[in-house]
């Protein structure tokens, strides 16, 4: 006998897509919602509680959207494109969740009204074509990567919506010199690693003034026996990547012994070979010893003797900043130590003690490539939201060496582009009409967020910058500290050209991805559930379902 024949109407399958559309992009429009208020220099604070009680200041988009847990797939995609854009252009974290949560928004109107959402994706992706395009050929101006003050500048204007901005004077001259320090070309090519050149060092106490940059590297550590040397110029500099002391079995080891002596000379063996490795170091007369492994008692009576100072289990990224630093080379084993590999670069060596702790710097380096930033601090909380600020500015310094060229910030490139989506949109015919014009108003939505979050009166001041804009003035923006109407190039704010490509570029393909989806089937059976129960998303079909 067969069973049951199951018929799914289309109609009813549509509706069940719709459904779970419309369910992303409320998720989308939630997790905008949250940090709108983020924007802008008026920006407001989240405090994040985390399940062990600490807390953590902030109105990085990313660092919000990170401590937050949500259950919704389509709010967890808003999330990832936060984390996205921070990884790759360190900034605009907040305006990219803002205009996606917008763009999700506006598409609303057209799956109520039944239009498919192949249409919709189609006039999106040509209007961010068209954005790209408008955003790099006519809005975008070059500049010039050898003046100082005016990269200066650049940086300040993205400081000036963080936690930072009291002492941004000095935060820019701190991210300029820590960037233009590890900068890299070779073969044509421009390589910047602030991740792994530049490292922030926060030690609490001292005020916010007393930070700095130091040209060459800084580690918390202090030498291994009292007697060594604490202060050495010119030093003579070796890293090692291998024990100074003898080497214990990986696995079980069992030694037969069968009289006294023989437990004498395994212990003689054991000094030989440190005494070697030590004889194989000396030999090449270097001053400081930076090894990632241990340093046995042995080990560092020979090398004190040799007037040699050690510093042992130093990190792998520590030893390979020392390593650019000090143009030593990093060795493997000790009896392959040339004279080359001898880093001779460094003009400081010298241990200090700030606080509580001992910190050993390595540091007038004559061409580093690597540099360490010094914050000081009230406490740890501050250090912390200085810190990722600091990210912030130095990732905005290397978009702008490695693509020199800016839009006006402030609202003003997304209201021009606003209106040259919207004017071409005239141009167009049949459905794909409504969905282009979509993007040109969902890109308002940066500009009217800026107005909202210092007070303004919206809708006065969008008609306003509307009514500019349409005269020609492209420059003409939001002054996120009064509300009122400005030009853009006459405060000096300016978004690198790379921020904002990726920001448009982020957005707009998430909500295109996600209007893409038409159902949710969870793959996973929750323990104790009936295992013939319809996965969630297959719950409108069952109603529909009919013998």
């Amino acid at each position: 006998m067969s069973g049951p024949i199951i018929v799914l109407s289309q109609n009813t399958k549509r509706e069940s897509g719709k459904k779970v559309q419309i369910d992303n992009i409320t998720a989308g429009k939630t997790v905008a919602d949250v940090i709108r208020t983020c924007l802008g220099p008026r920006a407001m604070l989240k405090m994040l509680m985390d399940p062990m009680g600490g807390i953590v200041l902030t109105n990085d988009g990313n660092a919000i959207l990170r401590e937050i847990t949500v259950q919704h797939p389509a709010a967890k995609s808003m999330i990832e494109i936060s984390r996205t854009q921070d990884e790759e252009v360190g900034d605009g974290t907040t305006s990219v969740i803002i205009l996606a949560g917008e763009v999700l928004a506006v598409s609303e109107p057209f799956l109520q009204q039944q239009m498919h959402p192949t249409l919709i994706i189609s006039a999106y992706r040509q209007a961010l074509e068209d954005a790209v395009t408008v955003l790099r050929d006519q809005i975008s101006t070059p500049v010039d990567i050898n003046d100082r003050s005016q990269l200066l500048s650049i940086i300040k204007s993205c400081l000036g919506t963080k936690f930072i901005n009291r002492w941004s004077e000095q935060a820019c001259q701190i991210a300029l010199d820590a960037v233009s320090t590890v900068v890299v070309d070779e073969n044509g090519r421009r390589e910047i690693d602030i991740k792994r050149y530049a490292k922030v060092e926060k030690v609490p106490g001292g005020t916010m003034e007393d930070s700095c940059v130091l040209r060459g590297v800084m580690l918390n550590k202090d030498v291994t026996h009292p007697k060594m040397r604490r202060h050495i110029v010119k030093p003579r500099i070796l890293l090692l990547d291998c024990n100074l002391e003898y080497k214990k079995g990986e696995s079980q080891t069992n030694i037969e012994i069968m009289k006294e002596e023989d437990f004498t000379r395994i212990l003689e063996l054991e000094e030989e070979y440190v005494q070697k490795t030590c004889e194989d170091i000396i030999r090449v007369k270097p001053d400081v010893v930076f090894t990632e492994k241990g340093v046995s008692d042995l080990a560092q009576h020979y090398l004190v003797k040799a007037g040699i100072t050690a510093i042992r289990r130093v990190r792998k990224s520590d030893n390979n900043r020392i390593a650019r630093a000090s143009g030593a080379t990093i060795v493997n084993r000790t009896d392959e130590i040339r004279e080359e590999d001898i880093g001779t670069k460094a003009g400081l060596f010298e241990i200090k003690k700030i606080g509580d702790e001992y910190f050993c710097f390595v540091v007038e380096c004559e061409d580093p490539k690597a540099c360490t930033i010094l914050l000081r601090g009230a406490s740890k909380d501050v250090l912390n939201e200085v810190e990722r600020n600091l990210q912030d500015a130095m990732n905005v310094t290397r978009n702008v060496l490695l693509e020199p060229k800016l839009v006006p910030g402030g609202g003003a490139s997304e209201m021009a582009l606003a209106y040259t989506l919207a004017e071409k949109a005239k141009s167009l015919t049949g459905v794909t009409q409504a969905p282009y014009r979509a993007i040109a108003q969902a890109l308002e939505v940066i500009p009217r967020t800026l107005a909202q979050n210092c007070g303004a009166t919206v809708i006065r001041t969008l008609t306003a910058l509307r009514a500019k804009h349409a005269t020609g003035e492209t420059t003409w923006g939001i002054n996120g500290e009064t509300g009122e109407l400005a030009d853009m190039k006459d405060l000096g704010i300016w978004d690198p050209l790379a921020v904002k490509l990726q920001v448009l570029k982020t957005a707009v393909e998430t909500a295109i991805l996600l209007l893409r989806i038409d159902d949710i089937v969870s793959g996973s059976k929750k323990k104790g559930a009936d295992s013939s129960a319809p996965a969630p998303g297959a719950a409108a079909d069952q109603e529909a379902m009919r013998e």
